[in-house]
């Protein structure tokens, strides 16, 4: 349609005109929207045409695929399935006169890299303030791990998967080095420091290990278009992920943050740059700081200058803050059910959201919804909330339903990024500079006890020689005769008087008295 989106009309048997029709102004999708809904009353299915249609005009997308519908988008519509006469006829009600089947550029994800090529961040690009997020880190905790990260900016250590950063608490752990690093950024405890290597410890056993490494992601693969001037959908297999919400939400929250800083300002573009939908929204908010609710609320009310359109889905829209709901100015809600007075409280609060359509009563009407059927107000080229309108959904172009394996793996082999991420690459880093400075430390110490006990071998060597020298000159400097000695003399001194004895007699010729 050139500058909009079909999106779906009223009953063309009678109860609607064709102004009835219902579109997504494209230079009016970068303020946002909501598509909400009670399970089972076609928000993947409004997902799916939303998605087709920003492609068809050129602008790239990225979803989520929580349930595996969503991953049919790579695979043209077909006679054969058994709907194929209910979408036409709901073509033909809606005065859909171009509807045809085709398929989406599409290039599948995944986190774990089993069912989409891998995609992962690094702990430096996630940063405290995610990280603590994702580990569920008190306020004191996410305190000790900003200054970890400060730490190793200071010290050149890149911090880039889990092992690095475990590395590093296991360095600033040391008794030494923590009393110097609490001298210099504040005090780290130990305690903190335990705790956060516990919530590492579970952060693998929920598979974040394969999250957080290189090669990183790069947000132009996000951003691709075809040669023929289409917008390629991204589609991150979630089935898997979704069994961890809060990696989850804190993955497409890092994703929505990269975004919002990388890409510059361009003010509201004839087009979105890039439209962002994020499906089960409510695991975003639930139990959220209030540090992080602020991030958020910041990134939805500025990323639209970036040319980023970001949609939530969702089942009730009070599962967003009011802060953000505010911000939504295109919605599509679907059926919601009231059994309990919490839940017609709900309905009212989204009936009340609406611009007021006089011909009917949107708070009755949300309960009386089919499927595939949803109140639609979209922006205006003023940017004013349109009235809201009963509208029937149009029917996708490509398949209602999964992709098969094989389907997959064929538009993977096809990927523009094939090989680009596959393999992962574990580069120098904090847990090698680390782990090289500790065997330096140890060969420093081990030489250290070579030459100490070299040292004492010929301290003791040198006092073995004067003890013996000091033994041999006290024996040379005795007075003491030894009784050999003493035998000597007194023989010596018996003959010398036997000898004068003689001698006397010779010469006095009688005996001496």
């Amino acid at each position: 349609m050139g500058d909009r989106i079909f999106i779906g009309g009223a009953d063309m048997d009678g109860e609607g005109t064709p102004n009835d029709a219902q579109t997504l102004l494209l230079n009016r999708a970068n303020r946002h929207g909501i598509v909400a809904g009670a399970t089972g009353t076609g928000k993947t299915v409004t997902l799916q045409i939303l998605a087709e249609g920003f492609a068809n005009e050129g602008v790239p997308v990225f979803c989520a695929d929580v349930k595996g519908d969503l991953s049919g988008i790579c695979v043209s519509g077909s006679p054969e399935h058994k709907l194929h006469p209910k979408l036409i006829s709901r073509a033909e009600k809606i005065g859909f006169e171009d509807y045809g089947y085709g398929a989406t550029p599409t290039v599948f994800w995944d986190v774990f890299g089993e069912k989409g090529h891998p995609v992962r961040t690094t702990i430096s690009d996630m940063g405290p303030l995610l990280l603590s997020r994702l580990m569920d880190l008190s306020e004191t905790q996410e305190g000790v791990l900003t200054v970890a990260f400060e730490y190793a900016d200071d010290e050149g250590m890149l911090l880039l998967d889990l092992k690095d950063l475990r590395k590093l608490l296991n360095h600033m752990s040391d008794k030494e080095v923590r009393n110097a690093i609490s001298r210099e950024y504040g005090n780290v405890a130990t305690a903190s420091l335990g705790a956060i290597q516990r919530r590492l410890l579970v952060l693998e056993r929920e598979g974040a290990e394969q999250f957080f490494g290189e090669p990183a992601l790069n947000l132009k693969d996000f951003m691709r278009t075809t040669r023929d001037g289409r917008g390629v959908v991204n589609v991150l297999d979630s089935t898997t992920l979704i069994n961890s919400p809060r990696l989850y939400s804190t993955f497409l929250l890092w994703l929505l943050s990269q975004l919002f800083e990388e890409l510059p300002e361009i003010g509201d573009p004839d087009k979105p740059k890039m439209v962002f939908f994020f499906d089960e929204a409510h695991l975003l908010f639930n139990e959220a700081p209030r540090a992080l609710l602020e991030k958020i609320e910041q990134v939805v009310r500025l990323i639209r200058s970036k040319g980023i359109g970001v949609f939530f889905v969702t089942q009730n829209p009070r599962d967003l803050p009011d802060s953000v709901l505010a911000q939504l100015g295109n919605r599509i809600q679907h059926a919601l059910r009231a059994y309990t007075p919490a839940e017609r409280k709900g309905v009212k609060a989204a009936a009340q959201s609406f611009r007021e359509n006089p011909s009917f009563d949107a708070e009755e009407v949300i309960t009386d919804l089919g499927v595939g059927e949803a109140l639609v107000s979209t922006l205006d080229e003023k940017g004013a909330p349109g009235v809201v309108q009963r509208t029937l959904i149009r029917p996708p172009s490509s398949r209602l339903g999964p992709a098969t394996d094989e389907e997959r793996k064929a538009e993977m082999q096809n990927s523009p990024v094939l090989g680009l991420y596959d393999e992962a690459i574990d580069r120098e880093s904090a847990h090698e500079i680390l782990l090289k400075r500790e065997e330096e430390a140890a060969e420093a110490a081990e030489k250290l006890a070579r030459e100490e006990e070299k040292a004492a071998a010929e301290l003791e060597k040198k006092k073995a020689r004067e003890k013996k020298k000091k033994k041999t000159t006290t024996r040379r400097r005795s007075t003491r005769m030894t009784t050999t000695e003493r035998a000597v003399n007194t023989a010596t001194r018996t003959i010398a008087r036997d000898i004068t004895k003689y001698v006397l007699r010779g010469i006095f010729g009688g005996r001496v008295r």
